[in-house]
Formats: structure tokens, C-alpha cells, sequence
């Protein structure tokens, strides 16, 4: 596969870094990923030789992935600007990060989403060194079926452990629901980002942090749970009642 030119990558990865910058103080992305899509195919399709569809199908799929995806995570922090329940946690929450009036469902919810995914990965890493025995996919050779259902169960408690001390969400079941939704995005990223890392040949996304990698390898689980944790509060939350 022709990787795009490098001056291209260089301006994708400053357009991704970005877009949830834009989407802090202006509330909405679309406009910005449609206009750097349109830029960025614009320059490829007029770059020197022959231009490829693979070139342009994998740096649409960056501007995706590293870009619109991650804005979701300041959607979801600042998007829902509802006031979270008034329990001691919110009475107390510091005045050097806003006090009482930055206890929002969206802080609460970005705050369990977050430590889902952290007990997520560090009870399937655990849960797979202990019993793994039985392979999940030729993709990730290391992680087992074992590993998966002990990250799940984290997940789960985690979700609604947190729930109960920050009285969001109301109901078990809608905790739970939501623990099952992190996890599904957490293993759903970390397998799309080493699809990609060995359909390129490469062990880590990149160098900048020794010992683990690039800042791919490090964030590869919140990729996707942004998105599918605002859709959860925004969307299915308010349309049964809970």
C-alpha cells in the first residue's frame, strides 16, 4: 500500500489534533471534518504521479479515527451541561475545577466511562496472565477469552460501584448497561488499532513513550467509547425514562 506524502500526514495529524479544540468552543465538529476531508482529498487528487485510492481511503480513515472520534470525549464532558444529582460528592468537588456547578451528568458519566475502561483493561490483563488459556483472535494473539470475561466483569462492578457513589446513573440496570457498553468499545478500539499496526507491519503505533510505544498504543480503548458513551446518555438514557 503507497502511504500518502508526508507533508499530508503531518498536516492530518495537526487537523486531527484540532478538531476536539473546535469542538470545545464552537459545540459542533461536522463542518470542520467535512471541510479537511475536502481539503485533504483535494490534495491528493493534485499531488505529483499517479494519486491512489489507498491513499485516500486511509487518510479519510485518519482524519475519522484520530480526529472526529476523540471530539466525543468533549461532547460527552461538555456537551451535557445537565446538573448531575446533589449528592456529598458534588457538595465537595473542588473549587479549583469549578465547585458544585461543574457537577454535570456529563462530568460524572466521563468520569465512570474513564475508570471502566482502566479497570476494563487492567482486569483482562490480570483475569489473562491467571487463567487464559483460549485464544480470542489471530489479530491480537495475547488476549483470550478468559482475559475478555474477567475485563467484562471489571467493567461491570466498576460502572456500578461508581454509580452508586455518584447516584448516576438511577438505576442497575442502566449501570450496567453502560459498563457493558465501555467494555464493548474498549476491546472494540484496542483490536482496531492492532488490525492496523499488523496490516503495517509495525509492533507500536509509534516511539514517543518508551517502554509503551506512541500515544496510539496508550489511548487505543478510548477511541471509540467516546462515541458510543454520549450516544448512551444522550440518546438511549433519556428515550426509556432512565
Amino acid at each position: 500500500m503507497t502511504p500518502p506524502p508526508r507533508y499530508l500526514s503531518r498536516a492530518c495529524s495537526v487537523i486531527c489534533a484540532l478538531m476536539p479544540i473546535v469542538t470545545l468552543y464552537f459545540g459542533q465538529i461536522d463542518v470542520s471534518v467535512t471541510s479537511a476531508a475536502f481539503v485533504v482529498a483535494m490534495a491528493l487528487l493534485l499531488q505529483r504521479g499517479n494519486p491512489r485510492f489507498a491513499q485516500l481511503s486511509s487518510t479519510m480513515f485518519g482524519l475519522f479515527y484520530c480526529g472526529y472520534l476523540p471530539c466525543f470525549w468533549v461532547k460527552l464532558r461538555c456537551g451535557l451541561a445537565v446538573p448531575a444529582l446533589n449528592t456529598r460528592v458534588g457538595r465537595v468537588w473542588p473549587l479549583l475545577l469549578g465547585g458544585q456547578t461543574q457537577w454535570t451528568v456529563g462530568l460524572v458519566a466521563t468520569l465512570i466511562s474513564i475508570s471502566s475502561i482502566i479497570a476494563a483493561d487492567t482486569f483482562a490483563f490480570v483475569g489473562g496472565k491467571a487463567f487464559g488459556r483460549t485464544p480470542l483472535t489471530a489479530i491480537s494473539p495475547k488476549k483470550t477469552w478468559e482475559g475478555v470475561a474477567a475485563g467484562l466483569g471489571g467493567c461491570i462492578a466498576t460502572s456500578v460501584l461508581l454509580s452508586r457513589i455518584f447516584s448516576w446513573p438511577p438505576s442497575y440496570l442502566s449501570a450496567i448497561a453502560f459498563g457493558i457498553l465501555n467494555f464493548f468499545g474498549s476491546l472494540f478500539g484496542d483490536l482496531t488499532e492492532s488490525m492496523i499496526k499488523r496490516d503495517a507491519g509495525v509492533k507500536d503505533s509509534g516511539s514517543l513513550i518508551p517502554g509503551h510505544g506512541g500515544i496510539l498504543d496508550r489511548t487505543d480503548s478510548y477511541i471509540f467509547t467516546g462515541a458510543l458513551a454520549y450516544s448512551f446518555v444522550k440518546t438511549f438514557l433519556p428515550l426509556y425514562g432512565v
